[in-house]
């Protein structure tokens, strides 16, 4: 498959709602679950998730890539940024030892339709494109390594297999369970 992988900017919103789906976690999320913690997290509903990812779109820095195929349908989507932009990061002991300028991957969402077909890889080429082009000198993530943990639900591998990120030069940093590795890449 050839896939196309750009920058999520505002005049992408359409496509980043279809990736999102109607059903599951990336349709009540929008990927704001690291950057709220506690009652701002808890209190919005899905419509304030969906609204905040919007206005991010219209950022100087997008907050992430999408990925189409050939045809132009949009087929995943990866969150990149800032770590100081992701409340929850900081504050979560998974991602201790992390570095405090780093820019941080905190997920992915691959329609069903699309999935493995090498899109996650992809997204994770295009998360280091736009994080070394907004000047992040490290990126980081926390990678669920499924060779120790085992069948992980679709649900449970939104931060990315270990395996991806091994493939992209990442190295492992820490570890708080097999299901949180720190992964990091100096880019």
């Amino acid at each position: 498959m050839s896939l196309e992988v750009r920058p999520a900017t505002a005049d992408r919103w359409d496509d980043l709602v279809q990736v999102m789906g109607e059903r599951g976690d990336p349709s009540r999320c929008f990927c704001q679950y690291f950057r709220l913690r506690g009652k701002l997290w808890s209190d919005a509903a899905p419509a304030t998730h969906r609204d905040a990812l919007r206005a991010q779109l219209h950022s100087d820095r997008p907050p992430g890539v999408l990925a189409s195929d050939e045809s132009g349908t949009p087929v995943g989507w990866c969150a990149v940024g800032p770590r100081a932009a992701y409340p929850r990061v900081i504050a979560s002991p998974n991602w201790r030892g992390a570095d405090p300028e780093a820019w941080v991957v905190t997920c992915f969402v691959v329609p069903v339709a699309h999935r493995r077909q090498g899109v996650t890889g992809e997204l994770l080429t295009g998360a280091i494109d736009l994080a070394r082009t907004h000047g992040a000198t490290t990126l980081q993530a926390c990678a669920v390594d499924v060779a120790r943990t085992g069948k992980t639900s679709s649900a449970g591998l939104y931060r990315g297999p270990l395996s991806i990120y091994l493939a992209a030069g990442f190295e492992e940093v820490s570890r708080t369970s097999p299901s949180w590795v720190l992964v990091s890449r100096d880019l």
